[in-house]
């Protein structure tokens, strides 16, 4: 609003006295002081309201205004409850530094002037945003044009004040305020927590906004689903809750009028058109994946594997050539009832997990292609070569396998960052288990890989935990055999060791458990196990001895020792 619109309604009543010719400046917002210096507290742009308290003697009133003007604000009103009039220092001293200047009657309140100058700014700007946002979702609607989500954050800042993030279900950042540079980056703990709790809100059926509190600061979650005129339908909540994004705004969205909870409606559709062209643009990865995963399961010949590989490459390593090493990725989402599909769920979560946790913006998800067929999602991960002196890559590159290939994936850095809120999400009915292979560095391997991977997410999924994972390294150790071992068999071969040692944990609270698992982690060693325990030995040979009396075993014995570290794991 302009400083001329304050003069035409007449219940402010505002009276001018000086800087008719800056009545056209733009009002940003409203401050009631009466600081000697209130500079730090003022941004520019607003109507400052004083009861003149600051002022003790005429020369304060130039100090005062100078301040004022220096930090851009658009006007000045003084009260005369406290004066009766409006000093002359001060009228001589906003002519000086061109500041508008108004009095403001005694029976008017500062509170009335700072609520309608409050709702004036906020209605005007929302309409304006409102008005780009429409736009903003034609443009994006007929083409990609209209410049991503960040465009509409962006004004979502500078017109509302609001610090706003589009988050994956992993609460990894897909856009935001802090991505464009405004502000501090959103630390991924707090990315974490806001995914979890928005996931937690929507498997209960609540409705956004979901308000939620983290590390002091307030949040308003805005649920993303499919975008207007999809054409998806409404069906269970689980086919879609772990592939939805979702909209964090720094604010309490409890009091927000109406208008302006239509406003952030108008801009999770803006993001919905987004995510679903971008959904669209993973279907020619998708079937990539397919084709390759089709051609492994039927056992056919290598060289056509190959060539299939040779034309994925360039799709998924765009400008490096051939990927001269694969790893393969293997994940599972069930439910409980088995009446929702886990395949399409599994799918667009691994698309998500294996792009980096510390990677922003959905680029990186460009260079993965993952396939599904059941309730089981197969991931190819091409590894780039990273040779270890580029002046002899030529010579190496004739034979694939003795080129270096990048890092591999590692099954526990999968789910690190994301287990927290894929386990809110998942609730009490559905399950999420991964197996990751060794890479492999011809299509020879593919089948081989692909079925390590398979037999990591077997592995997995003996244990307990609502999410879990198993890479190729612990299929060469005893944990290969635990998952065939009858669920009955491993509860009574746990319960006949471990029982008698958490019963009597629990009435003297005694910790023989994490006793036993430090003695066998430091392999029988008295001293290595009292000094990690910070027990003296003789403590130390007290708690084992009374393990053995509980037990009838001896830790001194191989075959006893084994089956301790069995039932530990097991359990």
């Amino acid at each position: 609003m302009r400083l001329r619109a304050l003069l035409e309604t007449d219940a402010l009543g505002l009276r001018l006295l000086g800087g008719e010719e800056e009545l056209d400046r733009t009002v940003r917002g409203v401050m009631t002081t009466d600081l000697r210096d209130p500079s730090r507290y003022l941004s520019g742009g607003e109507l400052v309201l004083t009861g003149l308290a600051w002022r003790r003697e005429p020369e304060d009133s130039e100090r005062f205004v100078r301040i004022l003007a220096g930090a851009g604000v658009a006007g000045l009103a003084a009260g005369e409850a406290e004066m009766g009039s409006t000093p002359d220092d001060l009228v001589q001293a906003c002519a000086r530094h061109r500041l508008p200047l108004f009095s403001v009657v005694e029976d008017v309140s500062f509170a009335s002037i700072t609520e309608h100058v409050v709702r004036q700014v906020s209605s005007e700007r929302a309409g304006d945003l409102a008005a780009v946002v429409d736009r903003h979702r034609r443009l994006m609607t007929s083409g990609p044009a209209g410049g991503g989500p960040e465009v509409v954050l962006d004004l979502l800042g500078s017109d509302l004040d609001l610090r706003a993030w589009v988050l994956s279900p992993t609460g990894r950042p897909i856009a935001g305020s802090s991505l464009a540079g405004a502000g501090p980056a959103l630390p991924g703990a707090v990315c974490a927590t806001l995914a979890g709790e928005h996931l937690a809100a929507a498997r209960t059926g609540r409705r956004g906004p979901h308000r939620v509190t983290v590390a002091g600061s307030t949040y308003s979650l805005f649920p993303v689903g499919a975008a207007a005129g999809a054409g998806a339908a409404a069906g269970d909540v689980r086919e879609t809750v772990l592939s939805d994004w979702l909209l964090a705004v720094e604010a309490d969205a409890g009091d927000w009028p109406a208008e302006r909870l239509d406003l952030l409606d108008g801009v999770t559709q803006l993001i919905a058109v987004e995510r679903e062209r971008r959904e669209a643009a993973r279907t020619v990865r998708r079937r990539l994946a397919q084709e390759v995963l089709e051609l492994v399961q039927t056992g056919a010949a290598p060289a056509e594997i190959a060539a299939r590989l040779r034309v994925a490459a360039p799709v998924l390593l765009p400008g490096l050539g051939s990927a001269p090493h694969w790893q393969v990725v293997v994940a599972r989402v069930e439910w409980e009832g088995g009446d929702v599909p886990g395949g399409p769920v599994a799918q667009a979560l691994l698309e998500e997990i294996l792009v980096a946790p510390e990677a922003t913006g959905p680029e990186p998800s460009d260079r993965i292609a993952v396939a599904h067929v059941g309730d089981e999602a197969v991931a190819l991960v091409p590894l780039p070569a990273v040779p270890a002196r580029p002046e002899s890559f030529e010579d190496l590159a004739a034979d694939p396998a003795d080129v270096p290939a990048a890092p591999g994936l590692h099954a526990d850095a999968l789910l690190k960052a994301v287990r927290e809120p894929l386990s809110r999400g998942l609730a009490d009915d559905g399950r999420l288990t991964l197996g990751v292979s060794a890479p492999v560095h011809s299509a020879e391997g593919l089948r081989g890989a692909l079925e390590e991977a398979r037999h990591a997410r077997r592995v997995a999924a003996a244990r307990p935990g609502r999410v879990c994972a198993a890479g190729h390294q612990e299929l060469a150790s005893h944990v290969l055999l635990l998952p065939f071992v009858p669920d009955d068999v491993r509860r009574a071969f746990t319960a006949r060791l471990l029982d008698p040692l958490r019963d009597y944990d629990r009435r003297h609270r005694a910790e023989l458990i994490p006793t036993l698992e430090a003695f066998l982690d430091c392999d029988g060693s008295w001293t290595r196990c009292a000094t990690r325990l910070h027990l003296h030995v003789n403590t130390l040979r007290y708690r084992v001895g009374r393990i053995e009396q509980l037990t009838g075993r001896d830790l001194s014995r191989l075959e006893d020792k084994l089956d301790f570290f069995l039932a530990l794991r097991i359990s």
